[in-house]
């Protein structure tokens, strides 16, 4: 590769960079994955992704998950 070619494409890699950086600073998002499933980015390092049929029944439990954090308050961390 010339130096133009990398300087070139270390100006690809910077703006990349930057648009990542944006991104992840816009809070949670969701996308379809390529097979199919729902995935939300900005909980963690890695997205959390789920068939519609599991995040469907992930969500009729939203009470007793609320029920087990508020339970089990005492042994839980928060992520910082």
């Amino acid at each position: 590769m010339s130096d133009e070619d990398l300087k070139a494409e270390l100006e690809r890699l910077k703006s990349e960079n930057e648009s990542l950086k944006k991104g992840a600073a816009r809070g949670v998002r969701m996308k379809v994955s390529d097979k199919g499933a729902v995935s939300v980015y900005g909980m963690g390092r890695f997205p959390v992704t789920l068939y519609k049929e599991q995040w469907l029944k992930l969500l009729d439990m939203s009470q007793e998950i609320r029920n087990f954090i508020a339970e089990n308050e005492a042994h839980l961390k928060t992520k910082e």
